[in-house]
């Protein structure tokens, strides 16, 4: 595995963004012959910090490259020479989508083809895209410019022709201590004594960043085009996330945001026909495959299976919600919170 990017070049949209700064460091410390690391992004400040962290006499395959996604021309100059990309450049906040929808749209979705073009363009081999679980069955604007995002990047692979490149998504929760999570919100207000909270009966999926990356390391190893790969990951209850910051705080219920759902939902059960265990993740096939003796079927589970990877269907009408699954406890949130996201942590 860690020889797995020797003499490879990776292109990094979004590179300044919680995922970016984060899967870079996790490459330097774990794969050294990495050729070379393109961080593309549109904040000259966010690059010019993240430099200052990442010394350039230390990591000589470091590039810092000023471009937005909007921009094709800038795209195809600055993928020459790659040989893998990680597509995790989007505009994510849920109320500015309400209010700024095309901006989104522009962004995340015409962004997104761009990108897709200029990776056909250059043949490419293989590019995975950053989804989220408000593209499943979404009801706000931004869950709707993901999930047209997603439809694209996974329809590419019918477009190929014989160019090499494959095109596959990875679709997780909310990040923990990720930029713009609830975490660090809830540690800071709880320092005065408040906690503002949209919904107590809200419930979210968790997972923390080196699982993030480790999931996208392992789908770029593994992808064969076409697929969502969704982790099994545990849910949290807001209530207990409250519980487990600030204890002693007085909650202020500020009620629920435009856009946003009780429960989040990454397989729905329109996708249970298509959806099947992968070991540790759930893999959603594009629309058209499906478990009977069909062509499209047989070749994915013969890929898989040489590679020594086994699918199990899920049961029809599978469903894998925040709300409807394991939670983890008080304690555990503590723990992991510690862990990744503040290690001088202690609850209010």
């Amino acid at each position: 595995m860690n020889n797995y990017f020797k003499d490879k070049s990776i292109f990094i949209t979004g590179g300044t963004g919680s995922f970016g700064k984060a899967f870079v460091k996790y490459l330097l410390e774990n794969f050294p012959e990495i050729k070379r690391i393109v961080i593309f992004s549109r904040d000259e400040l966010k690059q010019w910090q993240m430099s200052q962290d990442l010394n350039a006499k230390r990591f000589p395959q470091l590039r810092f490259f000023l471009g937005d996604i909007r921009d094709k021309d800038r795209l195809i100059r600055s993928l020459e020479g790659i040989d893998y990309v990680v597509h995790a450049a989007a505009l994510k906040q849920v109320p500015a989508a309400e209010y700024n929808p095309f901006e989104f749209i522009k962004t995340n979705v015409i962004g997104t083809e761009n990108l897709i073009e200029a990776c056909l363009q250059l043949n490419i081999e293989r590019v995975i895209a950053l989804s989220t679980d408000k593209a499943s069955a979404p009801i706000n604007l931004y869950g709707a410019s993901k999930l047209c995002s997603d439809k694209i990047c996974i329809a590419a692979n019918n477009i190929k022709g014989s160019k090499k490149t494959i095109f596959s998504l990875v679709r997780y929760g909310n990040v923990m201590g990720s930029r713009g999570s609830v975490i660090p919100l809830f540690i800071d207000k709880s320092k005065n004594g408040l906690i503002p909270v949209t919904d107590l009966k809200m419930t979210r999926f968790n997972i923390t960043m080196k699982e993030a990356i480790e999931m996208v390391i392992w789908s770029l190893k593994n992808a064969i085009g076409g697929e969502i790969f969704v982790p099994r990951l545990p849910s949290y209850k807001i209530e207990d996330l409250v519980k487990a910051i600030g204890p002693n705080c007085e909650v202020e219920n500020v009620g629920i945001r435009p856009g946003e759902k009780l429960h989040e939902e990454m397989i729905t059960s329109s996708d249970s026909l298509t959806t099947f265990q992968l070991g540790k993740y759930f893999c959603i096939f594009p629309p058209g495959f499906s478990n009977d003796e069909l062509k499209f079927f047989k070749k994915y589970k013969y890929l898989y299976e040489k590679s020594g990877l086994n699918l199990k269907a899920v049961k029809e009408g599978f469903c894998y919600n925040s709300g409807d699954n394991y939670f983890l406890s008080i304690e555990e949130l503590r723990n992991l919170i510690k862990e990744n996201v503040d290690p001088n942590f202690v609850p209010q």
